[in-house]
């Protein structure tokens, strides 16, 4: 008997345990930190042999093959002691790719993936598919597969889930949003080894599949020609009109051989440039899927943005209030920064990941009149914006940020949270810290 050795106890992990258990494989799941209850529960339903707090060695170098969860880094010693034994060490795609004939619609990208993944699920179950979502977002793949029977998986794939796949996961539709720093500590400070792990997406694609890719991306184009693609190229792109797919500031079309599909902009349900550009990768992998063109232009037009993704709050005295707590690096802030058509209070900070802010500075100076600070150490904020911004505020918690975002901004402007940095300083996560920021503006 096969056995699968299961590092982490949390969403992929137990998911991952729940298939290899249902497959008959001699299963054991280890987590160095406390298993949440719920999923412990799970694990005894299953009657599978797990551990918490600790890794025992020899439970575990006596694996025939190991699923290691996402949040593992790659340099951790048991993982390099695994890959000295020559065990091979596969991500829970990997894993439940293999028992599912499903279709999968796959999107990966340093930045809106979360909003296009749950826009191309929304499409497909307007449309009345048998489809389901997993990957990072909502339920584990793996254990969808063991309990569901969709003809379809949207899911979304982080570039730490892809660095662990070998030859069985194959996307039918693949898409790649956008390249852009992120993660480097994890990829020795290197874009390019980030930028490849991000194009395995398409890796064991063959003819018979689609890729589609952002052609205004510069690390994707720089890239491209370095990979062996067999998929069928299908670009997207907001600068060339003689591309199939193309969309400017009116106008979203699609041409295929199913006919045009044309919308106007201003009738997509997701605001900002860089979510038509969303916009229309999904349209590209709903029209391969031959969805019609009336379902698709009803999808586009009534889906909502997600949560803690430039998500409206309140309104309260003419000022809007604006969650984009999920905006955990530069490039997102970008976005929304971008995206945003009022003076901005502008709520920054939280975890550094090696931030460089000269990206956003032209919409700073532009549209920002006063920042609010919310971190353990904001030094590096402070003394980069300084020069620019004349109102600069430090907090550490989440009432006062809000309070004082309130008292800077007057009727007719905008309070954005839109951290560029991780959460971890002071939240539990990018929800935790969205959540607080709503619960406090309620209060205002």
């Amino acid at each position: 008997m096969k056995r699968l050795v299961v590092l982490g106890g949390g969403e992929s992990g137990v998911g991952t345990a729940i298939l290899a258990k249902k497959e008959n494989l001699d299963v054991f799941l280890s987590d160095m930190g406390q298993i949440k209850n719920n999923y412990k529960q799970l694990l005894e339903e299953y009657g599978i042999a797990y551990e918490e707090g600790q890794h025992t060695e020899e439970l575990i170098l006596n694996a025939d093959e190991v699923m290691k969860s996402p949040g593992i880094p790659k340099k951790a010693a048991l993982i390099q002691k695994l890959e000295k034994k020559g065990i091979s060490i596969i991500s829970e795609i990997e894993f439940a790719s293999r028992y599912t004939d499903a279709k999968i619609i796959a999107i990966t990208g340093s930045n809106g993936k979360t909003t296009t993944t749950s826009l191309m699920f929304h499409i497909l179950k307007q449309a009345g598919l048998n489809v389901g979502l997993g990957g990072n977002i909502g339920k584990s793949f793996a254990k969808s597969v063991a309990e569901d029977n969709f003809d379809y998986y949207v899911l979304e794939v982080s570039s730490f889930q892809l660095d662990d796949i070998k030859t069985g996961f194959k996307p039918y539709v693949s898409i790649l949003l956008n390249i852009t720093p992120d993660h480097l500590d994890q990829y020795e400070y290197q874009f390019d080894l980030y930028a490849k792990s991000k194009f395995r997406i398409t890796e064991n694609q063959d003819e018979n599949d689609y890729f589609i890719y952002n052609l205004d991306d510069p690390k994707i184009m720089e890239m491209i020609d370095q990979m062996n693609i067999r998929a069928n190229r299908k670009p997207f792109t907001m600068k060339d009109a003689t591309n199939e797919a193309y969309a400017d500031n009116e106008l979203f079309r699609v041409n295929d051989s199913n006919g045009d599909f044309t919308m106007l902009v201003n009738n997509l349900g997701l605001i900002g440039k860089h979510n038509v550009s969303n916009s229309l990768a999904a349209a590209v992998a709903a029209k391969i899927i031959e969805i019609n063109n009336e379902e698709l232009r009803k999808s586009l037009s009534d889906f909502k943005s997600v949560e803690h993704r430039l998500e409206p709050v309140l309104t309260i005295g003419g000022i809007d209030f604006i969650n984009d707590s999920k905006a955990t690096n530069v490039n997102a802030t970008y976005f929304a920064l971008e995206s945003m058509t009022k003076p901005i209070v502008w709520i920054v900070g939280g975890k550094d990941k090696g931030n460089d802010y000269n990206e956003v500075l032209p919409f700073v100076k532009k549209k920002v009149k006063a920042i609010v600070c919310l971190g353990v150490d904001n030094s590096k904020l402070v003394e980069f914006f300084s020069p620019y911004i004349e109102t600069i505020i430090e907090t550490n918690t989440m009432k006062d940020c809000v309070e004082q975002s309130y008292k800077l901004a007057t009727k007719g402007e905008a309070v954005l949270l839109s951290p560029a940095c991780a959460s971890f300083d002071l939240f539990s996560g990018y929800e935790d810290r969205g959540n607080q920021f709503k619960e406090n503006v309620r209060k205002l």
